[in-house]
């Protein structure tokens, strides 16, 4: 990863310290920043890229698309267990807090970046703002929804993307003036990259993978990266029967996630997908080659949040192989359906949607592409409540 090549000391004080770690944070960071550097000039930001991504394909290519600006300063943490990982961005974030001062630390989402620098700028006095924030799956196996709950716990401004995770967050005891609800920050991404888009042929030419079905807009495009359907093989054959199953109706195209990469070889799934049916794997596809093969799928099968959300606003049918989810404004207003990792519910879902053409579904309220200046305009009407701002920058506090 590129950075800007000068430590937290160089770099000095800044007033909003943003974080990213991994490939959902990208899409939902690039707005964000652009946003708040345009609000007002005087808003001094600065990004802190933890590495907890550190694929090329899932990484440096996301910056280079999204004009994300090159991180001031790279953690370079890496992979390991979900507590080694956020001890390790705790280690190295400290440091990085101390030197820079910040008035707040943004955090997006909910990985395991987002609740480690959290805990840190909590313990630090440093207040948080939290994007994404009151989304609940209410499945306390899933490390997310750990640090979903925790870091709402800890923040200051909650900017959430429906109306369910503002009266979610009221629930929980978070005062109404702390909760923001602006619209969904990744969407801002979709939109504005819509045109750039890959046409899924060039995609697959790249890979020397051509198929027919991609020129015809008549495949499915799946992905798949949770523990809970990737490590268990009892889970992971079922659901991969399903897709060779669907593949004999419908082609499936297949960017493989690193951690489905490695349960494939290691259960000999990667050359049974390859031999049977018309499953075509790629390698992680770059940011607007996935929005080009989304876009111009028959159907996405899927187990990432992000992708409920995209499908919704693209309006292509979405098949969920969770049995929960944390973003129910994709079922209840948009293309979403749950249907778990139940090879039979798959299947049926999949013949419905091929048979009516799946759930009409809507665009939910403010999934405007609007929501990173909706988020700007409160941060900075809030940082001139906070005199250390009105003092660095020579302003009248309001």
């Amino acid at each position: 990863m590129e950075t800007s090549n000068r430590t937290a000391a160089e770099i000095g004080t800044v007033d909003i310290l943003c974080i990213v770690g991994a490939r959902p944070n990208f899409m939902k960071i690039a707005p964000v920043i652009s946003a708040l550097r345009a609000v007002s000039p005087s808003i001094d930001v600065a990004l802190v890229h933890t590495g907890q991504h550190y694929d090329k394909e899932m990484n440096d290519t996301f910056f280079q698309e999204l004009g994300i600006p090159r991180p001031d300063i790279a953690l370079g943490v890496g992979s390991g267990s979900h507590t080694e990982q956020t001890a390790r961005i705790m280690l190295s974030f400290e440091p990085v807090l101390a030197s820079t001062s910040p008035l707040a630390v943004l955090v997006v989402g909910d990985v395991n970046s987002t609740i480690a620098c959290s805990l840190v700028a909590a313990k630090e006095n440093v207040p948080v703002i939290h994007v994404e924030a009151g989304l609940r799956s209410f499945d306390r196996r899933m490390p997310e929804e750990i640090n979903r709950i925790l870091t709402d716990r800890l923040s200051t401004l909650l900017f959430t993307t429906e109306k369910t995770a503002c009266e979610q967050l009221k629930r929980e005891g978070v005062a109404d003036e702390g909760i923001h609800f602006v619209g969904n920050v990744m969407i801002d991404t979709l939109y504005a990259q819509l045109e750039r888009a890959v046409p899924p042929p060039e995609t697959l030419r790249r890979y020397q993978r051509p198929s027919s079905a991609v020129e015809d807009k008549d495949y499915a495009l799946l992905t798949l990266h949770r523990p809970s359907n990737v490590d268990d093989v009892a889970v992971l054959e079922p659901l991969l029967g399903a897709v060779v199953d669907i593949s004999s109706r419908l082609p499936v195209i297949f960017p493989v996630h690193p951690r489905t990469a490695h349960a494939l070889d290691r259960n000999g799934w990667r050359a049974r997908l390859e031999e049977a049916g018309d499953v075509v794997l790629l390698p992680p596809l770059g940011y607007l080659e996935m929005l080009g093969m989304m876009r111009s799928a028959r159907l996405v099968l899927t187990d990432s949040g992000g992708l409920q959300e995209e499908t919704t606003a693209l309006g292509v049918p979405c098949v969920t192989l969770r049995e929960n989810t944390e973003r129910p404004i994709t079922v209840e207003q948009g293309t979403n359906m749950i249907v778990g990792s139940n090879p039979d519910r798959i299947i049926a879902a999949v013949e419905d949607i091929l048979d009516t053409g799946g759930k009409a579904g809507r665009t939910p309220e403010l999934w405007d592409g609007q929501a990173a200046q909706r988020l700007a305009a409160v941060v900075s009407d809030w940082l001139l409540t906070q005199p250390e701002y009105c003092s660095r920058h020579g302003l009248e506090k309001s």
